[in-house]
Parts: structure tokens; sequence; C-alpha cells
């Protein structure tokens, strides 16, 4: 079996930081479309699984609507809700792709290119160009090492897959790249010319922030 994860916050407890552009229903909508961008993403590729990892019910709904799985999330952070995809695996895995849930670049071409890394036994890991964490962590299988997340992240799976002597590889793509978490993030750039993810797009420009730029 081949999964990608999509973890998902409470949408009361997203985008914190927007906090000052964005009321909490503003920011629970944003979160929502850019959900639905990656799971378009996600679901174009051929032969993996694609689960939905929430304690969110809008999240799970949206999930189910998109052909994802939803998995009712039963810890409170997103660790535990890793590990949750990942016991729920156990005995039948192969490859675990954990994929965050706020990419407004992402598309199916990027995230295929990083899929593909993982054709062999080892770990992909695709940084944050904010703060070093990792938007994207495949793990063959999905043992090769522990899951870690947050700042400074992508070098903490790095260097713990040369001490455990693991393969590892970089998928530094510009998709992959961008999280949004404050408001001078680049959805409301152009962060190089990436075309952005269409309902994150839309969203994010299309009401929600235009009257407060």
């Amino acid at each position: 079996m081949r999964v990608i994860a999509v973890p998902v916050k409470p949408l009361e407890e997203a985008k914190r930081r927007l906090s000052r552009i964005l009321s909490p229903a503003e920011r629970a909508v944003l979160s929502l479309a850019m959900l639905e961008d990656v799971l378009d993403a996600c679901q174009t590729q051929e032969g993996w699984d694609v689960w939905v990892v929430s304690r969110a019910e809008p999240a799970l709904e949206v999930a189910a609507r998109r052909g994802a799985r939803p998995l009712l999330e039963s810890g409170r952070s997103l660790l535990e809700a890793i590990g949750q995809a990942e016991l729920s695996m156990r005995g039948r895995w192969s490859s675990l792709a954990v994929v965050l849930a706020d990419l407004p670049f992402i598309t199916p071409q990027g995230l295929s290119r990083a899929l593909a890394l993982g054709s062999q036994s080892g770990v992909v890991a695709a940084p944050a160009e904010s703060d070093g964490g990792t938007n994207l962590l495949l793990r063959r299988p999905p043992t090769a090492i522990p899951a870690r997340f947050g700042r400074s992240s992508f070098a903490r799976h790095r260097a713990e897959a040369y001490r455990l002597g693991v393969s590892f590889r970089e998928a530094r793509f510009p998709e992959l790249g961008f999280d949004l978490d404050r408001p001078g993030d680049p959805p409301h750039q152009d962060a190089g010319g990436l075309r952005r993810a269409r309902r994150g797009r839309e969203t994010w420009c299309g009401g929600l922030t235009a009257q407060r730029m």
C-alpha cells in the first residue's frame, strides 16, 4: 500500500499568524480551499491512496466528497495525526507520504516529481522555504525514520536519515517549497511566476483580503 496522508488542524487553530488580517471564519474558509487544491494534486497520483487525518469535521467532509479516505484524528498534534496514519497502515504498508495542507502553489506535476524520487527505499523531503520546516515527507518504508515537522525539521529529517544510513533525497521544487502562514507569504505575490493553485488563489485574492490589503 502507498498512502498520501494530509493532516489538517482543527479549523479554529488554523492560520493563527494570519489573524491580523483574517477572522477565524475567513481562516477556516482559506484552509479548506487550500485543502481542496492539495487533494486535487494528490488524487492525480496513480497508485496512491489519499487519506485526510483531522479532528475538523468540515475537512473530513471535504475528504469524503473528493474521494479521499477521511480518518478521524484521535490525538491533538500533527505528530500524533501522522502516528495514527502509520498505525492504520501497519502490516500492509510500503510507502507513506505526508503532505501538508497549506501549499498554495502545489501542482500535480510537482507532487509527482517528488513522489518519483521515492521509488526506492529511503526518505524524500521537501523543505519549507520560510522556516526550514518540512512540507512533504515520503518514507519507504514508513518506519524508515521518525517524523519530526515544525521549524528546521528538514535538517533534522536529513540528519536522522544519515545517522541511520538511510537514503535521503531532497525535493527542492518551488511548487512544494512555499506554505502560507504569515501575511507576507507568497499567495499575494507571484513566487517566481508559479501558477497558484486555483481555490486557494481565488479565496485569498478574491474577497478575504482584498479589502484589507
